[in-house]
């Protein structure tokens, strides 16, 4: 919008404000033939965009309304991939246990109580409190995650409470810790299990008082944050052996969620895998593959110690180096990352495992051992190929390209 200062009726300020109430994120460019600092400065508080001397420049004037534009656009996709991230974080299941925690969460999350999220590794605890964010009135404000248990002991304090410049050697500079960067949001301590008696102490004094004190600082600073913890431990057994403080844990478990185990609710594994499939598919320009009622029986009847993280990389697994159906079969050959001992499916050569340093030099290894089968299969027909894998044709250029395939010679 562009808007001139003085107008008759009303002032150019008062459109402003009213304008931004309304749209709040159009760009108003003010302008003004009789404009002092102050007048810009104005502006500028009440949110416009920037401000213009009459008469203006006409490059100066289509350059500031081309960088409005971009600006307005830049805000505009933001909110839209927002809402996509948002809209794929759902918790999947219809079990018993599932449909309980999704009813805690719509009675929780509106208010400030502190939740206490337990669980297993990979079980899906983070995913809670996400949604125990966004449900709440905080949702616009942001969530800051502290992995506390990687997390050296000597470093967590400085991390959640941020220091002050030549507080210890390496304090270069000030730092800004996640207590005061979650500011009117919410902040997520993961593994608090592990979290040094030390920092338990500092942490405990944050939520009464709702003010921290930065490593080698003397200020108090007021914070106003929500906190969600999680852990994987036990942490009454942990109270009892003298490694977690009581008052901390009757501080941070107003209310108690727990996450079962995948082995707890194998009755969800059919949804979770089919959705893991149709998101992974999508991720890489593949149709859809269809898993068969078998292959689910089959995946439901694995351990899953790695709970939903080892289900999502399982069907990865299972998406790359199967047919356009995955079978029980492919389940069988697949269910390990390192495969039983003697395959010979679509991959050219028994690997030596020890060879991959993670699941992603591996999961390199295989599509690129499928990709290259399929081309001699089809003659090196790219089409043919694409087609075969369900691909798009640059798709598989790029692949070709990625990991160096060429035609033998024979």
């Amino acid at each position: 919008v562009l808007c001139d200062i003085k107008m008759n009726k009303m002032d150019g300020i008062e459109v402003l404000t009213e304008g931004l109430a309304l749209k709040p994120d159009v760009p108003f460019i003010m302008i003004s033939g009789h404009g002092t600092v102050e007048t810009a400065v104005e502006a500028s508080r009440k949110g416009a965009y920037d401000f213009i001397s009459k008469p203006p420049d006409l490059n100066r004037l289509l350059i500031t309304v081309r960088n409005a534009l971009e600006r307005g656009n830049l805000v505009t996709e933001t909110k839209v991939l927002k809402r996509k991230v948002s809209k794929t974080r759902e918790i999947l299941g219809e079990s018993v246990a599932i449909g309980k925690i999704k009813e805690t969460i719509e009675r929780v999350a509106p208010t400030e109580a502190r939740v206490l999220i337990t669980g297993a590794n990979g079980s899906g605890k983070e995913l809670v409190a996400r949604w125990l964010h966004e449900k709440s009135g905080r949702a616009n404000a942001p969530l800051i995650e502290v992995n506390c248990a990687a997390i050296p002991s000597e470093l967590i304090e400085s991390e959640l409470f941020g220091h002050e410049k030549g507080s210890f050697t390496s304090a270069m500079k000030q730092r800004i810790g996640k207590f005061e960067q979650a500011d009117k949001g919410t902040l997520f301590l993961d593994e608090i299990g592990d979290m040094s008696l030390s920092a338990q102490s500092k942490v405990l004094r944050a939520l009464q008082e709702n003010k921290i004190t930065r490593v080698g600082g003397e200020r108090e600073i007021e914070v106003d944050v929500r906190v969600i913890a999680a852990t994987n431990k036990d942490l009454l057994k942990e109270i009892e052996a003298g490694t977690f403080r009581m008052d901390l844990y009757h501080r941070l478990s107003v209310i108690l969620i727990h996450v079962p185990s995948l082995t707890e609710r194998t009755d969800d594994i059919p949804i979770i895998a089919q959705s893991f499939c149709e998101e992974i598919c999508n991720e890489y320009s593949m149709t859809v593959k269809k898993i068969t009622v078998e292959a689910v029986a089959a995946l439901r009847a694995l351990p899953w110690t790695g709970n939903i993280r080892e289900l999502r990389n399982m069907v990865e697994r299972l998406i790359i180096l199967s047919d356009k159906v995955i079978t029980d079969n492919d389940v069988r050959i697949f269910a390990n990352p390192s495969g039983p001992e003697s395959v010979n499916h679509n991959v050219s050569a028994q690997p030596n495992y020890e060879q991959f340093a993670n699941f992603q030099e591996y999961k390199d290894y295989a599509e690129k051992e499928y990709i290259k089968h399929k081309l001699e299969k089809n003659g090196w027909n790219v089409s043919k190929t694409a087609d075969d894998i369900d691909i798009q044709r640059s798709h598989l250029y790029s692949k070709i390209e990625k990991y160096s395939l060429k035609r033998t010679e024979h």
